[in-house]
């Protein structure tokens, strides 16, 4: 399973996609006329779907990631002109050379963090805001960094709307994760570096979990990582591909 592809890519697939799928729709709307889509009700119905024919079946299994994952309207996260797409088993790109996350990577790393009610998360990688949304019906507080500051600013726009208070974003290099607010009880990347950034091991509480890709574009491998005793213990669960982890100014 792929969580991200490069941007060039993506557009051209969606392109020839959404032209596709004009022809489909043209020919419906010619013996269905009048007939309304993308209604609500459509997309609480394609979520539940998403959860059992995309998660439940591939071994998600966490009874609060579950409840998330079909709670949080994924649809408000996604561009307009993509929200058909929205409970597509697969990425969706959000602008800025960015992507939002297949559902199940999203579903399988938040599993993995084995979030608790009174975690304090740090999210590296905010992106369009869903993972911060998903994890914070979890957790106590998430702290999320996003180096890319338009979708830092329509992040914090969307998550306001739709009432979260416990999510807090700043523009910034995820690279030097939040010292201000750390330790923090887990941590979660969005993005790949090539190897694990030190500040955020040094951000991680003891006893904490980092999920995080690793890797070159096209070799990344996701870790689960697990401090004890200041020690780091990793192990590898999914290969996968995210957009690189970007540095600021001249640390690019």
């Amino acid at each position: 399973m792929y969580a991200a592809f490069t941007a060039a890519s993506l557009e051209l697939f969606f392109r020839v996609r959404r032209f596709a799928q004009y022809l489909i729709l043209a020919g419906l709307v010619a013996t269905a006329c009048g007939q309304k889509s993308n209604a609500p009700s459509d997309f609480a119905a394609q979520r539940q779907l998403m959860v059992q024919q995309q998660l439940v079946v591939r071994g998600i299994n966490n009874e609060g990631v579950l409840a998330a994952m079909g709670k949080v309207p994924r649809e408000e996260f996604v561009p307009l002109e993509l929200r058909t797409e929205t409970y597509e088993d697969g990425p969706l790109p959000i602008g800025h050379g960015q992507t939002i996350s297949q559902p199940y990577i999203v579903a399988f790393m938040t599993q993995q963090l084995q979030p608790k009610p009174s975690d304090r998360v740090l999210e590296i990688g905010t992106g369009s805001g869903y993972q911060a949304a998903i994890l914070a019906e979890l957790v106590k507080e998430i702290y999320s960094v996003e180096i890319v500051e338009p979708l830092a600013k329509s992040a914090e726009a969307t998550l306001a709307r739709l009432g979260y208070t416990n999510i807090h974003i700043k523009a910034g290099d995820g690279y030097k994760g939040w010292p201000e607010e750390a330790p923090f009880d887990a941590i979660i990347v969005t993005c790949a570096p090539d190897k694990v950034p030190q500040p955020l091991v040094d951000q991680l509480k003891d006893g904490g979990r980092m999920v995080i890709p690793v890797g070159e574009r096209f070799a990344q491998e996701l870790y689960l990582l697990e401090k004890k005793n200041g020690q780091l213990k990793e192990s590898v669960t999914l290969p996968v591909r995210f957009v690189p982890m970007m540095r600021s100014g001249s640390e690019k």
